[in-house]
Formats: structure tokens, sequence, C-alpha cells
């Protein structure tokens, strides 16, 4: 009775710190959705190649949102052992990462733009990606450093300012994608160009928000390095990357696989493209509450630790876990018996609704696995554990997930729906694997076994 106690007290404990990351990574998957949503009104191509950039610029966003988590974890280490100027150089590092990560990328993606033909798309769909491509890519770089603030934020419990200010961020790119896509206010129509325009000014007004914020707070303001050149960056930010690089390396091949599982859906044309951006979109807008529960599961377990409250973190991880299967559960009841509803928000094509809604209805199959790896890896992350996740991943997506989408969809003739089975296939594996990894550490790090 102890337990089923404890848990009921730590799991509103964890949800209320979830709460605002969770509509945080909202309002920027919204980004996206409002993208394809708009873009799909001008035309099917067009949603197409916003599909194909989208998928591929998820492989390094992810990654890098992946390697900007030990900003996270490292400063909730020290806040939990109260220690805020320490906080604070996890901030100073993390800045560095962003700023370096966003600059190579943009760098790589206009070297690489011309050569766009090698991910085998339709001609069509690859020239009207290409100015769209640029834009999103160089919305990278404020978007990593917005990542970077926000997570040190959340460490140190101040979740909700950055939350409000990403909000705006959304609702501004709303405003702009209604000016440039469809050339209102005396702007020329841009079409999808616009949609990136808009994207990338959003998430630069975004940005200047969430890095004014611990300037005007008291408590952050404390934690702020004195000096945000001095010595020691280099080495704080080799700190941060043993921590990231294995999280980023987990969160990459998750991503990578659903981006080349997007690839491999443009083999088989424009219409069943566009329907899984439709269903990618709607699965990964529902992917976020797993993924804000993750990351709170992680400020959570590691702010337990530095404060040597090991006896606590049993309840803190079961009862996020509950939080999760309950709530996943809900979001597949949705995908399988509203596929219909949801696709026609996206576009009036009766080819692409009809894909779109088996993929909707795989979609709600996967939604629990996929929110108990995520918050199960979150955990892990929380307890400093992230090469054995990332080797996890690697199995499940690079040598289960793909494989059986290719022979699902091009061998036994499945199409579209073949690829999603892959989906589902590599995420119950890692979810598997990465839950039993974390009762291990959980069992290893308390006094008794968890239940």
């Amino acid at each position: 009775m102890g337990k089923i106690q404890n848990i009921a007290r730590e799991a509103p404990c964890t949800l209320a710190l979830a709460l605002p990351i969770i509509a945080g990574f909202l309002g920027q998957m919204l980004m996206g959705v409002a993208d394809a949503v708009m873009v799909g009104w001008v035309g099917v191509t067009q949603l197409a190649a916003c599909a194909f950039a989208n998928n591929v610029l998820s492989v390094p966003m992810v990654f890098g949102f992946g390697i900007l988590s030990a900003v996270s974890v490292s400063a909730s280490h020290s806040h939990g052992s109260n220690r805020p100027r320490l906080a604070g150089e996890s901030l100073r590092g993390g800045l560095l990462i962003a700023l370096t990560m966003g600059l190579i990328l943009v760098t790589l993606i206009h070297v690489l733009i011309p050569f766009i033909s090698v991910f085998g798309q339709a001609p069509e769909v690859n020239e009207t990606a290409k100015t769209y491509f640029l834009y999103i890519a160089w919305s990278l770089v404020p978007l990593f450093v917005t990542g970077s603030t926000k997570n040190f934020c959340e460490a140190l419990e101040r979740p909700w300012p950055p939350f409000w200010i990403m909000i705006g961020g959304v609702l501004l790119n709303v405003l702009l994608n209604w000016v440039f896509i469809f050339g209102n206010l005396g702007m020329p129509a841009l079409g999808i160009d616009g949609a990136g325009l808009a994207t990338l000014l959003s998430r630069s007004a975004t940005m200047l928000g969430v890095i004014c914020y611990p300037f005007l707070s008291p408590i952050l303001r404390e934690a702020l390095p004195n000096r945000w050149l001095a010595g020691g960056l280099f080495s704080e930010c080799r700190r941060l990357l043993g921590i990231g690089l294995h999280s980023g390396g987990l969160s990459l091949c998750e991503v990578s696989g659903f981006a080349f599982g997007a690839v491999m859906m443009g083999w088989l044309g424009v219409i069943p493209l566009a329907a899984h951006q439709i269903a990618i979109s709607c699965a990964g807008a529902t992917f976020m509450v797993p993924l804000g529960l993750g990351q709170a599961l992680s400020v959570r377990v590691s702010h337990a630790r530095g404060g040597q409250r090991d006896e606590q973190i049993s309840a803190i991880v079961n009862g996020a876990l509950l939080l999760t299967v309950g709530m996943m559960a809900v979001f597949a009841s949705c995908y399988l018996f509203l596929g219909k509803q949801i696709a026609s928000v996206f576009v009036d094509d009766a080819a692409v609704t009809a894909v779109a809604i088996e993929l909707l209805v795989l979609a709600g199959v996967f939604q629990v696995f996929d929110g108990i790896q995520i918050v199960s890896s979150g955990a892990l992350r929380g307890f400093g554990d992230t090469k054995i996740p990332f080797l996890i991943g690697i199995v499940s997506y690079w040598f289960v997930a793909l494989p059986t989408s290719w022979l699902a969809a091009f061998h036994l003739h499945l199409g579209a729906r073949g690829i999603w089975v892959g989906f589902v296939c590599g995420l119950a594996v890692a979810a598997i694997a990465l839950c039993l990894r974390l009762q291990k550490k959980v069992w290893q790090s308390c006094s008794i076994p968890t239940q």
C-alpha cells in the first residue's frame, strides 16, 4: 500500500513539471503542423515537398536536442545539490554547443542542396523544396539556442515563462504563414517558401524572448555565469558532450529511422508521401506528451540523485510510466476511431485521405510503445545511463524497424502500410528493452526492488 501511495504522490509532481515542457514541445511541433496544414491548402506537391524537407531536417534537429538534453541533466543535478553556479556553467557550455551545431548544419545544407536528387524524390518535389529547405535549416540555429536555454530554466524549476514565450512564437508563425504563404497585407504569395520564411522569423523571435528571461528572473539570474567567456568553457562543453552524445545518438536512431521511412515513402509516389506527412505530423504531435514527461522525469531523477534522495526514485519512475501508458492509450483510441476526421483537416484529396487513414490506424497501434520507450530513455538519462540505450536504439530502429519496413513495403507489397508496420515493430522492441533496463537501474538505486 505504501508503494501505491508513493506513486500517487509523485506522479502529480512529475506531471506538474512536465505540463509546460509538453506544451512547449507541442508549440514547436505545431509550427510544423501549421506549415503542413496551410501548405496543404496550396497543393499536394507543395505538401509533399514540405514533408520531404521536414523529415530530412528532423534527423539533425532531434540529434541536436538529444545532445542539448545534457544541459537539463547537468543543471538539475547541480540544482539538487544546491550548487546553482554549476548549473549556470551548464547553460554557458550548452549555448556554445547549440550555436556551433546550428552553424555547421546550415553550412552542410548549403553544400548538399545541389545534390538533393540523391534522395530519390520526384523531380517536382525536389525543385519545390529547395528554398524551403534552406529557410528551415537556418531556423535550427535559433531553435537550438532556445532549446539549451529552455532546458536550463526547466532544470531550475522555472518552466512556465519559456512555455508562454514559445506559444507566442507559434501564434506569430501562424500569422506570418498567412501573410507570406497566401500574400496578405500587401506581401507577394510565396507558397511553401513563405512557410519557411515564417518559421525562421518566428523561431528567431522566440529565441530572443527565451534568452532574455533568465536575466529578468531573480532566481535564475543568481545561477548565471559572471563571465560568459571565462576559462573552462571548452572543458564544460566536453563534459556536456560526454553526457549528451549518446542521448543524441539514441534520438538520432529513432528519428533517422522515421526519416528514412519517409524517403522510402517517396519512392512509392507523391500521394503516399503526402499521406505520410499527415500521419507523422499527428503522431509527432502526440509524441510530444511522453517526450515532455521523459524530460521532466530526467530532471526529477537527476535532481533526486543530486540531493541523495534515491529512495524517491522508484515512485517517481513508476508514476511517470503509469501516466504515460494512460495518456498514450487515449491517443491510440483517437487515431483508431477518428482517422477520417483527422485526415480531412489536412487535405481535400480523396486518394491522400484514404492512405492517411490506414497510416493513422498503425500510428494508434504504436502509441503506447512509443511513449514507454521515450519516457524510459529520459529516466535513464537522469541516471547518467546513455550508452546502453544508444545501442538499444541502433538495434531497434536500424536492425528491426527499417529492414521490416523495406520487406513489408516492397517485397510483401503492403506499400505505405508496410513502411509503418516496420515502425510498429521497431518501437515495440525499443520499449521492451529500455523499460527492462530502467527497472534494473531503479532496483540498483533503491534499497528494495521495485514492482
